[in-house]
């Protein structure tokens, strides 16, 4: 009876390529296994098994991925990568990337997003993102939109872009203003967690909900709450 064999290695005979390209095959989730989709290069087949390769399959390297999530207000941001799931992926995602399942793993969220806050969020688990937020992230604007209660003063708006200290540091200016008579926006870099209802406080006024809309160049849109969509490698952020 014959031994299972790596899956690559019979795709590798069955396409007539190198070892390295049927790896790209199977990594870009082109190749079936009786009808069912494999990913893993070093899967064994059983010799009865049926292999088989999607015509209109490319040959290119699977490109780690990044996403872009709606986070809920009151979900963790610390359990934000548990939300990118299948079911979840936006129905007007327009990157053209291919969903694989290899995507789902080792993910990390960036940009830190208050618990109690919903809005934008990066997820990623593409190393050359994670070391730019790591390195770069206090020098990215984020823009957020504020729901406030309270009085309101001719001198409010100057306080919160100047002025103000938050954990014994000074703030540096940002930009902020009133998008109607109870939400305000901010235009704001390194923003550290429960600053931004700190600064409201400090002038009066009780924050009633915090929603993040921008990172840098990139806009969450109208992607409904929970739903992710991927960020194409070429838009920067």
């Amino acid at each position: 009876m014959s031994e299972p064999v790596r899956l690559s290695r019979l795709v590798a005979d069955l396409v007539r390529c190198s070892r390295r390209e049927a790896e790209q095959y199977i990594e870009g989730g082109w190749v079936s296994v009786d009808g069912t989709v494999v990913e893993e290069p070093q899967f064994t087949v059983a010799p009865d098994a049926q292999v088989s390769i999607a015509q209109d399959a490319v040959l290119e390297a699977s490109e780690p991925a990044t996403m872009l999530l709606h986070k809920p207000a009151g979900v963790a941001f610390a359990d934000c990568a548990s939300l990118v799931i299948p079911a979840e992926h936006a129905e007007g995602d327009l990157s053209g990337i291919r969903e694989l399942q290899r995507h789902y793993r080792h993910l990390a969220p960036l940009m830190v997003l208050d618990d109690e806050a919903s809005g934008l969020v990066v997820v990623s688990q593409d190393e050359r993102v994670l070391r730019r937020f790591r390195e770069d992230g206090a020098q990215i604007e984020q823009e957020f939109v504020v729901e406030v209660s309270g009085k309101t003063g001719p001198y409010t708006l100057g306080k919160l872009s100047r002025g103000l200290s938050y954990q014994g540091r000074a703030l540096p200016p940002c930009k902020v203003s009133w998008q109607n008579e109870v939400r305000l926006r901010f235009a704001i870099h390194d923003v550290r967690p429960g600053q931004l209802r700190h600064m409201c406080n400090e002038v009066g006024l009780d924050v009633v909900a915090i929603r993040r809309i921008r990172i840098g160049r990139v806009s969450m849109g109208k992607m409904p709450a929970a739903q992710w969509r991927y960020q194409p490698p070429a838009d920067r952020f």
